[in-house]
Parts: C-alpha cells; sequence; structure tokens
C-alpha cells in the first residue's frame, strides 16, 4: 500500500469517528470496529432449527461467526435416515442438510462460499454432480472432493462447508 492511501484511510477513519461522536453518523466508528458494531463477535453455537444449540452435543452443525456460517460434515445418516442405497440418494439427502443449517445460519445456497465433499468411493463423483448441480442452478461454490478410506455411519460421502450470512 503507498502513503498516500494509508494517509487517505486515516483521515476517512478518523473523520467517521469524529462524526459518530458528534452524533451525525452510526456504524463502525461509534464502538470502534466493525464487527463489534455489528454484534458479530459472538460465537452461536445452533442446532437443525437455527435454536442455541444445548451445550450437550460433541460437535455442533451449525456454527455463525462474524458473518460466516460454518456447516460440519453432514452424511446421509444424518438428521434422519436416508432413503435409497445409491449415490443419487445420498447426494440429495446431504445437500438437503446443508440447505437446511445455511438457511438457518442465515444464508442461501447461493451464499455458499467453499464446499468439500468427501467421496467413499470415487466412482460415485458423476452420480454425486448430478445431483449437486440441481442444488446450485446459479453456479456452485469453490468446492473440493476426494475420496477417502471411510465415510462415518453407511453414507457415501460427507460435505461441510462454510458460507456467508446474508440476512438476519
Amino acid at each position: 500500500m503507498n502513503a498516500g492511501s494509508q494517509s487517505r484511510r486515516s483521515f476517512a477513519w478518523r473523520l467517521g469517528s469524529l462524526l459518530a461522536g458528534l452524533g451525525f453518523v452510526k456504524g463502525a466508528w461509534a464502538s470502534g470496529s466493525a464487527s463489534a458494531a455489528a454484534g458479530q463477535d459472538e460465537v452461536k453455537k445452533l442446532d437443525y432449527e437455527g435454536k442455541p444449540a444445548s451445550g450437550k452435543q460433541m460437535i455442533t452443525s451449525l456454527i455463525v461467526h462474524n458473518g460466516l456460517i460454518y456447516i460440519s460434515g453432514q452424511g446421509a445418516n444424518d438428521a434422519g435416515n436416508v432413503q435409497g442405497a445409491d449415490i443419487e440418494s445420498h447426494t440429495k439427502k446431504v445437500m438437503d442438510n446443508v440447505k437446511k443449517l445455511v438457511e438457518a445460519g442465515g444464508g442461501t445456497m447461493d451464499s455458499i462460499l467453499q464446499l468439500t465433499v468427501y467421496l467413499a468411493n470415487l466412482d460415485y463423483y458423476d452420480g454425486m454432480n448430478k445431483v449437486f448441480k440441481v442444488y446450485f442452478p446459479n453456479g456452485g461454490p469453490a468446492r473440493t472432493t476426494v475420496a477417502v478410506a471411510g465415510v462415518p455411519g453407511r453414507s457415501l460421502l460427507e460435505i461441510n462447508c462454510i458460507a456467508a450470512v446474508t440476512r438476519h
């Protein structure tokens, strides 16, 4: 960064702080930081319905912090049983779980920024992609897909992701 842009940024910050102090504007300057002004420093651990988690679970499925939604690995057997033993049925169930959690956290499928897929077998890749496209008609997020030695339960895949909060 050059000195000119640092000077302008510093001036803008000081001016904003002054105006906030005088009551002319509200925002980050009034509390000293953008995240404090928005109340984003709080870590919210939520359940599948978006309500505060009990604290008794070993893994929290949904955490919201600093405008981001973190979804733990979702398998086909999480939040109810899956119908069918094929990769398409398993992928649909997992994506339905992910969608429900992202929405409970204040996001949308389009606000998913990064997604990781763990496949029990790389032969499932095409079938998983077929279903995946249905959930991302506007283009998918950044994604990594890997084949692993095993997935917990009887699931054929597990997916975790990070999304942006788009509504409160």
